[in-house]
């Protein structure tokens, strides 16, 4: 695993992109940060952390994917990469808010953004741009985030975590090719409220702002939520169409 240790960086995800497009490096290369001035989160949000306490990082996984029908599969890896190398360190009660939020006693102690570049040759590139709040302490204004350090009343060695995860992802790659039921298994089974009632709000043009109860159900193939409504049918959103209020 080559790593590149920067001190700032607008974005590792931009950097890594950006080291992508001008030369060929190799496959899990990773690029971490000690302070990322205009981190990214789903849907352009902002993702803010405290400069030298957590992991900024991003890893170019190539030769995975090969079709846009293909792309949240590499989400249910990450995210399970990342709960199994949190649950080496004993971290608890660890959960997936879907699609790639990671959750622990329903605070979100870390976020995945995944950027997907097709290639001339028809190849899929992507950059695994991963946040994990580590040993922060102060989230004022943020009531549902939390960090390691927090959780456990404890420090944490932030820098051995590049590599555990990276392992992580390397080992599920390579049995996704063998049988990749056993993992959408899990990932369906960590799902955050999964079988709850709960809110949530439609962020559909058609809907837009009005709040519904339902129950999730599942995720499809693709990575849409589905959800039972009230109703008793079941209904299919992307990320874009709908939030979890909790």
């Amino acid at each position: 695993m080559k790593l590149i240790k920067l001190d700032a960086i607008d974005s590792t995800n931009d950097f890594l992109k950006s080291l992508a497009s001008q030369d060929e490096p190799d496959n899990f290369t990773v690029v971490t940060a000690e302070n990322q001035t205009k981190g990214k989160g789903q849907m352009g949000s902002k993702w803010q952390s405290e400069s030298g306490k957590n992991l900024i990082m991003s890893v170019l996984v190539k030769d995975f994917l090969y079709s846009n029908e293909q792309v949240f599969n590499l989400s249910v890896i990450v995210s399970l990469s990342v709960i199994d190398a949190l649950k080496s360190l004993n971290i608890p009660d660890l959960c997936i808010k879907w699609p790639n939020d990671i959750m622990s006693y329903n605070k979100k102690v870390g976020g995945i953004l995944i950027e997907n570049t097709l290639k001339s040759d028809g190849r899929i590139v992507s950059v695994v741009g991963i946040g994990l709040n580590v040993n922060q302490t102060n989230f004022e204004h943020l009531p549902n985030a939390s960090s390691l350090a927090v959780i456990c009343n404890a420090q944490f060695d932030k820098n051995s975590l590049p590599y555990l995860i990276v392992d992580e992802i390397k080992q599920k790659i390579q049995f996704w090719e063998t049988n990749s039921a056993p993992f959408w298994n899990r990932y369906f089974n960590s799902l955050f409220r999964k079988g709850i009632p709960m809110p949530f709000k439609n962020l559909n043009s058609l809907s837009f702002g009005q709040n519904f109860m339902g129950i999730i159900q599942g995720v499809s193939s693709v990575g849409k939520i589905q959800i039972l409504l009230e109703d008793d049918s079941v209904s299919e959103f992307d990320i874009k169409e709908v939030q979890m209020l909790y």
